[in-house]
Formats: C-alpha cells, structure tokens, sequence
C-alpha cells in the first residue's frame, strides 16, 4: 500500500501517471486494487473498473464496453486482465488516465501469465484449431517490457512481494495550470480586425501554446473552400480546440456541422464549445440536460450527426468538422468534400484507425478537391506532461508507435534485390526493431490495423508472417491465413444462419453463398498486405505473392478487401479471379468488398466454377437493385476479374432488340435483358475492345444499375438525355457488331 501511495504522490508532483501492476490470484489482485487506491488517495468517482463484475466501489464497465471510455478523463483506471487481455481494449483506456493518475493492471503471477489463456485468446483459436493452439507472444512481450520500463510498480500479491517500485524520482514537472501562461490580447494570434478574428477569450481558453497555434490556422476556416487536418497523439487537446473553433465560428453566425464515430468522442468538443459560447454571452440555446448536442446561438449552431447522417449534410452545413476522422469510413469522408469548409482531427498512434491510415485511404481524395488544405501537427500533451511513462510503456507495449524502415533504406529495392523470408514470432520478437518495422509498414499500408493484430500475428495458429527484405528491412509484408476444412457439423451450423469464427470466406460460400461443401476445402486467405511507399510500382507485391502461392497448400488462394478499380486490377493481373461483390458496404472501409480467389487443386477450381458461374447469374439483378449506387468504375472492374463469361442465350427477338437501338427502331425497355446480357458478357469477356471507358460508364449505369438516364446524363456530362441516350444506343450497335449473330449484324446493316 505505501508503494501505490508513493506512486501517486509522484504522479501528482510530476503531473505524469504511473503504472501499478497487482500480479497473483484474482480475488486477491482485486481486493488489492481497492486498498491501493484507497492508500493512494484516488477518487473513485473518477475511477474506472474494467473487469467482470463489480469488485470496487466505482464505475465498472465490461471490457466489450471499453470504446464508453473515449473522450473521457479518469483518475484511475484498473484494468482486470485476468479472464480478458485485449490489446485493443487496453490501448483505447489507456489514454484516458490524467496527470497524477494511475492505471492499475490486475494480472496472473507474471511468470505463469504467459501460459495462461483467456477469453480474448478464444477469438485467436479459429477453428480447426483450439485455444491450446494459442501461444502467449504477447503476454512474454508484455511482462518484459512492464518489467524494463520506468514509471512501473510491480507487486506479487501472493506473497506481499515488491519486485519493484516503480519510483522514477525525477525532477518535478511543471503541472498543466504552470505551462498554460496566460496571454495578453495583443499577444494572440489572428487579425487585428476584432470582428474577424476569433474571440480572444477562444485563445485565453487555450491551455498550450500548440493549441493556441493550431486555434490559429482553425481560423482559416472562415474562409471558403478551405480545409484544416489536425494530427496528433492522444492527450494533446486537439479535440477541445477544435470545439473552441467550433464555437467561434457558430458565435460569428455559422452553421457548424460536427460528426465522430459516435457521440461521446466528441463530448469534449461540445464542452469547450458550450464554455466558450457562454463565457462570449452568445448562447441562446442548448437542446439538452447534460451532454447537449445543439448549441444555438442567435445566427449560428453547432450540431451533432453521427456519421451516417452527416454523409448527406443535413440542412446545408457552413462548416464540417470531423472528429477522430481515421476512425470513420472513407466512403462518408468523401461524400463530406462537398462541404464548403472542413476540418479533419485525426490520431496518429490510435487504437482504431490511425492519422496515417487516415492518410493512405482519404487523403488523395481531399488533395483532388476544391479545398485548399493546411496540415498542422500537435506535440504537447495536454492531459500529463512530456515524457509520461504510461504513454512511453503502452506505445512500445502496443506498437501504437511502430513505423516502417525510413525510405532511403528500401528505396532501391526491386524483386531482383530482395530476400523472401517467412518471420516466425519467435524471430520477431528476438529482433524488436524488425518486429517494430514489419507491424509499422501494415499500420502505413492499412487502416484498419490495430493492436488486436499485434496479437494476431504473434499468436494466432493460424496466421503466418511472410516479408521480402532488402539488407534485413521489410519492404513488402504479408499477413496469411489459414481458413476451411470444416466439419460437417460445423459446415452444417454455418449453412443453417450460424457463424465460424476466423473463418471469412468459408463462412461466405456456406452462408451467404449458400455452397455448404465450399467450407470443407481448404485455403489460404490474404489478410494484409503491404509495400513500403518508397518502393510501389516495381512489382514488389506481386513478387511476394508469388512466394506466398508456393507457401500455400489445399484448394484456394484467396482474399477479400474495399473494392476500388485499382486493387481489383492489381489482384486481377495476379491470378485471381472475382466470386462475390458484397451488397452493402463495409462499415469501416466504406467500400463494398470483393472476393477473389485463385484455385490450387482439382476441388478448388470446381468450387471456383461453381461461384464463378452463380455470380454471373445473380449479378445483373443486384446491381439494379442492392449495388445501384456502386461506382461504374468499380462494376467494370469486378467483371474484367470474373474468369468464366456468361452464355450469351439471346432469342431473335432479343437480338432483334439490340440492333435496333442504335438508329431508335427499337425502344431499349420493351426487352432491356437483351441489352444487360450482352453488357455483361462483353465487361467479362473482353474479347476486343469497342467501346472507351465512357461508354461502358454509360451502359453499366443505364442498363445495369437502372439509373435514370438524367441521372446519367448529368454524371457523364452528357448536355441532354437525348444525347446520352443516342449515345447509349451507339454503345449498344458496336456490341452487336462483335457479339451478336449473323443475323443480327445484318439487322443492323440493314438499319444504317
């Protein structure tokens, strides 16, 4: 108990926090960790307990529930580890204790931890293999470096046994209310014309001088077609000058328009927001007891719309802020470029979705825009001062801050030069700066990397890591998994509407796809994979590939990812074939995901057959209805991927049909599945190429999606209907001319 009361007392002195690790039986941890705070001297109002049950006298959450937590300060955080160790949950927490708090880790002994398994090591235990199967990388990985990092007490409540204090003893920092100096009026940024500028009380409100900076370029949203990205760690205040921003811009009489992925991560927003309004004399209005999310004043608002919503800008937003943007699907933050002015504040060492991942998937998308982009980085912790030893310990323990090989290292990299290599977690692990680089270079690549794959690639029994590396740096990775080979039960349980774990493609062909005997085969599904930005377009991936198709054994290589014309060429030049274009899209990617798959056995090519054929049956009738609103782009695509083309079985009549749209002898809905065969058939087949990309825009929108032709007149930008759809009457005749009969040819000679 003295040692968590030390701890605490230099937390405070230091306006850090500190770890304090309750290792042994879990009754006994528990009860520990109320004495320990007691002895601290912790608010438990303010203290959290994540954990099963209820064991302190203080809010307790499930650890399934840990996302409550975002965009909330507590006190105190005490983490139950004992029937659920969740990477992730681990790293949205730990970020919530303030300066002078503690989080508080209630753990098996440490030397049997590692051999021990839980509730979260069940969802790595895909079938076939069980939880025996799971080994305990990260838990090896996690006590070393709880035992090596300062800021760090460890206690063996079984034997009352300090292994160490976790005392840093360092000079005192200065405490959040020393390093905010205020600031005379002159002193602030903006102009000097005060009914432009901000409110100078926005700028007193400021706690950092970072703050005060990026509340300066935030200005520059008063301007139009202006967009502002705000980067940074966690605890930096980005979201609370963001709402000061807010505010001064609903009190200057703006609409402010504010979305996250969910309300309580932009809570603090609101707060600063409500404060600032209220202290200007400015706010009319507020909608709600407690956290509101309206606040009025008399020309201006600022508004809450969960992410959805905002998509279609309700009401016609002045402004758009976004906060915790990497965290939202990409599909919404482009249909948010249509806004006159935004801002973006992003994570950059996040536990769900990353500033760089932000980066990789939206920003080309805001770079083409209309906006003028400023980009601004925050560096100063807001929450707890430099050098915080829990920030310090759960970005190594994470990887929240691993990046890949710095590019002059990679940058002459080509398939000639670099050595294939599989990396085993025990290889990994021995060599932290490889371990640091290979996860690094998936968290640049992809945006929905996270800390739960950390643990994915160290310990799941079906996941392997495969690298290309130039001079021993990974400058192209991949993350493999091993899926299928169901039992009959299990393949039985997934046809009737039930779920296998781990198992994606699986779970499709015997489900949704309903193909019960598609989840005996076995396969190889690609889950990640990444090159370095220093090295793209030399073939790199696809060499990597190559290697991994030699690795593989049973029936399939597959994968499954957010369609985009360019990743489904790139999957397409590598052997893979189309099987599935996904009716809704997915929820983080925004896109609708694409299944492809490249057989490797006699059983796998029939089951390839087998989807291959299906998808051409049914997908005429989704994309007039489900996919309408897919990208024309991507439809061209996803059939150029499609192996085997569909039959064309047109009656006379059909064909009849067909030759005489071109010179209006015929009216396209007296038999439009005439022309949506023959669209489809020439999109998979290819056999020459008639038309330009325009053109098959047009037929894959008209005919296929079953858009109105204004519609697709205006998305074409063709000047009238009439026009388009002389257009699409053309497109028609120059399929005839290739595809159609003899009679149908002379039909349309006849008709010249």
């Amino acid at each position: 108990m003295q040692v968590a009361a030390r701890l605490r007392r230099e937390a405070v002195e230091t306006d850090q926090r500190r770890v304090l690790v309750l290792a042994g039986e879990p009754s006994r941890t528990r009860e520990r960790a109320g004495d320990a705070l007691d002895s601290a001297g912790v608010d438990l109002a303010a203290t959290t307990y994540l954990g099963p049950g209820q064991p302190l006298d203080c809010e307790t959450l499930a650890p399934e529930r840990s996302r409550r937590l975002l965009g909330t300060t507590r006190a105190a955080l005490v983490v139950d580890c004992h029937e659920r160790c969740e990477p992730n949950a681990l790293g949205r927490v730990a970020g919530t204790v303030t300066g002078g708090g503690l989080l508080v880790l209630l753990v098996p002994p440490l030397e049997s931890w590692p051999d021990s398994r839980d509730a979260f090591d069940e969802t790595l235990a895909v079938p076939p293999f069980d939880i025996d199967d799971v080994d305990g990388h990260l838990r090896r990985w996690l006590v070393e470096t709880l035992r090596a990092h300062r800021g760090v007490a460890i206690v063996d409540v079984d034997s009352d046994t300090v292994e160490t204090d976790g005392l840093v003893k360092p000079a005192p920092a200065l405490s959040i209310s020393d390093r905010s100096q205020p600031h005379e009026e002159s002193d602030l940024p903006g102009d000097t014309d005060g009914e432009t500028r901000f409110p100078g009380s926005a700028y007193e409100a400021c706690v950092t001088d970072d703050q005060r900076a990026v509340l300066s370029t935030l200005e520059q949203l008063r301007d139009p077609e202006t967009a502002v990205v705000v980067e940074s760690d966690r605890g930096r205040g980005k979201s609370s000058v963001a709402g000061l921003a807010a505010g001064s811009l609903a009190a200057g009489g703006r609409d402010v328009l504010v979305t996250a992925p969910r309300y309580r991560s932009c809570a603090e927003l609101f707060a600063r927001a409500e404060a600032l309004l209220a202290a200007c004399d400015a706010l009319v209005d507020r909608d709600r007891e407690g956290e509101p999310q309206r606040l009025e004043t008399d020309e201006g608002v600022v508004r809450f719309h969960d992410p959805a919503d905002a998509a279609d800008l309700p009401g016609d937003p002045d402004r758009v802020f976004v906060d915790e943007a990497a965290a939202i699907p990409v599909g919404i933050l482009r249909s948010l470029l249509d806004a006159d002015g935004l801002a973006f504040t992003t994570t950059v060492h996040g536990y769900e979705g990353t500033g760089r991942g932000f980066s990789v998937r939206f920003r080309e998308h805001l770079s083409a825009g209309p906006h003028e982009v400023t980009d601004v980085r925050m560096s100063e912790p807001i929450r707890y001062a430099a050098g915080d030893p829990v920030e310090v310990w759960s970005f190594r323990a994470l990887a929240l801050d691993a990046s890949p090989p710095v590019a002059p290292l990679v940058a002459d990299a080509t398939p000639d030069t670099v050595t294939y290599r599989q990396l085993s977690p025990a290889t990994l692990l021995a060599d932290e700066s490889l371990l640091r680089a290979v996860f690094g270079l998936l968290v640049l690549a992809h945006y929905q990397t996270e800390p739960n794959d950390l643990a994915r690639l160290l310990d799941a029994p079906n996941v392997t890591v495969h690298a290309l590396l130039a001079d021993g740096q990974p400058v192209s990775v991949a993350l493999l998994a091993r899926e299928g080979g169901l039992s009959a039960t299990a393949r039985a349980e997934t046809y009737e509407g039930g779920t296998v774990r781990g198992n994606l493609l699986p779970d499709l062909f015997a489900s949704q796809l309903r193909d019960e005997a598609a989840a005996g085969a076995v396969g190889h599904r690609v889950l990640r994979i990444a090159t370095h930005e220093a090295a793209r377009s030399r073939g790199l991936g696809s060499h990597l590939l190559e290697h991994l198709r030699g690795y593989c054994t049973g029936d399939w290589f597959g994968v499954g990812f957010g369609a985009t014309p360019r990743l489904v060429g790139f999957w397409r030049a590598n052997g893979f074939g189309t099987v599935h274009l996904a009716t809704s899209r997915d929820e983080r990617s925004g896109e609708h995901s694409a299944i492809m798959l490249d057989p490797l056995s006699e059983r796998g090519r029939r089951l390839h057959e087998r989807q291959t054929g299906r998808l051409c049956r049914r997908l005429p009738a989704m994309l007039a209805d489900p996919l309408s609103g897919v990208d024309p782009d991507v439809v061209r695509a996803v059939c150029r991927g499609i192996d085997r083309p569909p039959a064309l079985d047109l009656t006379a009549f059909e064909w009849r049909i067909a030759a005489g749209l071109p010179h209006g002898a015929a009216v396209y809905d007296t038999a439009p599945r005439a022309v949506r065969r023959l669209i489809l058939r020439h999109l998979v087949a290819r056999e020459t190429d008639p038309l330009d990309a325009r053109e098959e825009r047009l037929l894959v929108g008209r005919a296929l999606q079953c858009r109105p032709p204004t519609a697709v007149a205006a998305a074409l930008s063709y000047p009238s209907e009439r026009t388009c759809m002389r257009a699409f009457g053309n497109a028609v005749g120059k399929l005839v001319e290739v595809y159609g009969t003899e009679m149908a040819r002379e039909e349309l000679e006849r008709l010249r």
